[in-house]
């Protein structure tokens, strides 16, 4: 994980982290075909959100990860 993140990152993980998220819902509001804004690849691979899985892909929910809550919290500070 980066030692610093991106302010559209930020916001990424505080739109996660505000509500249920299902991951078409993030699908539609945070997918990017630029490669300059990868917020949802970057975050998934940072390990700053997951996929719930168990349910089907259109019910399945994306959450905040433990590392992405602490750099959610440490970015409120």
């Amino acid at each position: 994980m980066p030692d610093t993140v991106s302010a559209l990152t930020l916001e990424f993980l505080t739109w996660v982290s505000s509500r249920r998220r299902t991951y078409v819902e993030a699908m539609e509001a945070w997918r990017s075909t630029c490669p300059r804004q990868t917020v949802w690849e970057d975050a998934l691979s940072d390990g700053l959100i997951q996929v719930e899985s168990g349910r089907p892909l259109h019910e399945s929910e994306v959450t905040l990860t433990p590392r992405g809550l602490a750099v959610l919290n440490r970015a409120k500070t």
